[in-house]
């Protein structure tokens, strides 16, 4: 079996008819899955695909890995294989060059100070924050934010207007009920105030079945695109911020629906009300 990685690895599963001890390398468990590897698979590792292996090319399949919640890796399709630098310079022919590497640095390092001090070395190479990296490949993943954030826009304002309709065709099929309470002496604040009060609850309880269906909606998103992909990402998340802006916008819009449709009945001589 023959399997192309990065476009210049070539993996050939070998029998394990060998007592010589072999040097390890880790796969992703994408790979793994796709090849049908598991843990102490002796392998042949090449250059090109379809070349040919030697025993010193011989590798045991050591660890199975998980891939990190990458953003940019979602949407690629390469697989992964880490070896011992000595291996990769060799199969790749290399050689000491390197087309990246990654610094660590410390909670209190100068970091702005130590990209500058690092670019003044030599000429042909730029050092870079790792979080402005992480922007520069994550454009997409903005793009379908604010696209997203435009349709939850439209979807608010649209639904607004459908809650006031509906606020207002259920308080007036209980025009004859407010005309009665009027007729008995409750005030028009008294009567605007239940009502409010009735739509406050009826947003709140809305709410919260929302946050549940969204919550079971989440859930089956990532289930569904960790599995496609094999990766940790979450692609939804409800946070509690989220949760509070919802509720809270639910609430002042059913207040506002609610206030709307009782003052255009409590304005109203109970008389006209009952139709006369």
């Amino acid at each position: 079996m023959i399997v192309t990685l990065a476009a210049f690895l070539s993996v050939i599963l070998l029998q394990q008819d060998s007592t010589t001890p072999l040097r390890t390398v880790a796969v992703d468990e994408a790979f793994a899955e796709r090849a049908h590897l598991n843990v102490g698979d002796r392998l042949a590792i090449a250059r090109r695909p379809g070349s040919e292996a030697s025993d010193a090319d011989s590798v045991v399949v050591g660890a199975i890995f998980r891939r990190g919640a990458d953003p940019s890796e979602v949407a690629r399709g390469d697989f992964k294989v880490r070896l011992h630098l000595d291996q990769l310079q060799q199969i790749s022919g290399y050689g000491d060059r390197v087309d990246r590497f990654a610094i660590a640095t410390t909670d209190s390092a100068d970091i702005a100070r130590a990209i500058e001090r690092i670019n003044a070395q030599a000429f042909g190479f730029r050092a870079h924050r790792s979080r402005d990296i992480a922007v520069e490949t994550s454009r997409t993943f903005l793009v379908v934010s604010r696209f997203h954030r435009a349709i939850g826009v439209i979807t608010i304002v649209a639904s607004s207007v459908f809650l006031l309709c509906i606020m207002v065709l259920k308080v007036d099929e209980r025009r004859r009920d407010i005309a009665a309470l009027r007729l008995m002496g409750i005030s028009r604040s008294s009567v605007a105030q239940s009502i409010v009060i009735e739509a406050a609850l009826v947003a709140v309880l809305g709410s919260a079945l929302g946050v549940l269906l969204g919550w079971l909606a989440s859930l089956y998103v990532n289930a569904h695109y960790q599995e496609i992909y094999r990766t940790p990402l979450e692609f939804s998340i409800i946070t509690g911020p989220i949760v509070a802006f919802a509720v809270s916008l639910s609430l002042v819009l059913g207040i506002a629906a609610g206030l709307a449709a009782s003052l255009r009945l409590v304005r109203t001589p109970p008389l006209t009300l009952f139709g006369r």
